[in-house]
């Protein structure tokens, strides 16, 4: 009987100015079980996926037959069993894993022989970006562009500085946020947030973290318009930035929270943010493949 096991890790998009071109994989996992099957059926080891569809309309079911037949292949039927260290609709891209972990299933019963950029290209034209798709693929930073079936993308694994994750108790839709974005932007501040990412992602590669951390607070793009709809947003990053984080932006779409920091500020910047109530905070390390 043929089985794959996965493990597909969490990712935080939009990272400071990349909104939907830059994301970074972290060391939170969906972890599925796939085997073959009478019938579609998706188990859940984790009492917080009960929500979720157990049939054919999953989301990791539904991709997997879709990629099937985008190949002219027929999905056989499986059998999911599905655990999860990713919360849902807290901007760390579950459903990107969902997606990801279809592709994989859909790649491995239907003998697809699919490349990590063929991996990426499928789930862009599920998504219609990359951020959070391609560092569930690739792991480390995911720098990337997509556009109507055009796919460029770089990745970065040599990296010194640690995360913070904050995620507050309460879930943010999507689609809530994406409303919360303006129709257009000005031709200036398109210009502006173009400038502050090209150096911002210079100073990430040169591994200047302190200028990378300043101008990836600089968002003229998403942050500055969701930023109301996380309460606890305001509080965190100061106090992060108190105890020498070098920045502290919205995961996503939110409502969690990352800070970007020197490993030995970690254990300091913990303390403090464990003072903020009903959010839990956690040290997260960059997933690597």
């Amino acid at each position: 009987m043929k089985q794959i096991d996965l493990r597909i890790p969490a990712t935080s998009a939009n990272l400071g100015l990349g909104f939907d071109s830059i994301g970074v994989a972290v060391t939170k996992f969906l972890k599925i079980k796939a085997y073959e099957n009478a019938e579609f059926k998706v188990d859940f080891l984790n009492s917080d996926l009960d929500i979720l569809p157990p049939g054919e309309d999953n989301l990791v079911i539904s991709t997997a037959k879709s990629i099937a037949l985008k190949y002219n292949k027929e999905m056989p039927p499986v059998r999911v069993e599905m655990d999860s260290e990713i919360p849902l609709a807290h901007g760390l891209g579950s459903s990107s894993s969902a997606i990801v972990a279809g592709i994989e299933i859909a790649a491995y019963f239907c003998n697809l022989n699919l490349s990590d950029h063929d991996k990426i290209m499928l789930g862009c034209d599920i998504e219609g970006h990359p951020d959070n798709i391609g560092p569930c693929i690739t792991g480390g930073v995911f720098v990337g562009y997509y556009n109507h079936g055009e796919l460029y993308y770089h990745v970065l694994d040599d990296i010194d500085f640690s995360l913070i994750v904050s995620v507050p108790n309460y879930m943010i839709n999507t689609n809530e946020a994406r409303r919360a974005l303006p129709e257009s932007y000005s031709r200036q501040t398109a210009v502006n947030q173009n400038a502050i990412n090209n150096v911002m992602l210079f100073s990430l590669f040169n591994k200047e973290y302190v200028d990378m951390g300043r101008l990836m607070m600089k968002d003229q793009f998403h942050e500055i318009y969701r930023r109301p709809l996380i309460k606890e947003f305001d509080e965190i990053k100061d106090s992060a930035l108190r105890k020498n984080a070098y920045a502290t932006v919205i995961s996503g779409a939110g409502p969690s929270v990352m800070t970007l920091c020197d490993k030995v500020d970690v254990k300091g910047i913990l303390q403090e943010l464990n003072k903020i109530d009903k959010v839990q905070h956690e040290e997260l390390e960059i997933y690597t493949k």
